[in-house]
């Protein structure tokens, strides 16, 4: 039921513990708790993909990163790489 009315509130977590007399630790710590039984076990589930590297021997032949649904990648250099690493890292973050 206080979590139900945490999400009813709208205010942060940080607030509503100290309007409730709750600890933050403890509120959010429920939170995360019910979030995770939402999402299953464990959270998110992870999919594992099959990586292929071929001999390159200094063709400079891009880095291909192709995945399920079609989405493909070409990394040319290592300032492509570092975006495409900030890229996967913002991809990966859940909402």
């Amino acid at each position: 039921m206080i979590l139900a009315e945490f999400e009813r509130s709208g205010v942060s977590a940080a607030q509503f513990a100290r309007q409730t007399g709750l600890k933050y630790a403890t509120l959010a710590a429920w939170v995360l708790r019910e979030r995770r039984a939402r999402l299953g076990e464990g959270g998110p589930k992870v999919r594992l993909l099959e990586a292929v590297a071929e001999e390159n021997c200094g063709n400079n032949k891009p880095l291909v990163v192709e995945l399920p649904g079609g989405a493909r990648l070409e990394i040319q250099d290592s300032q492509q790489a570092a975006l495409a690493g900030a890229l996967l890292r913002t991809l990966g973050k859940s909402c």
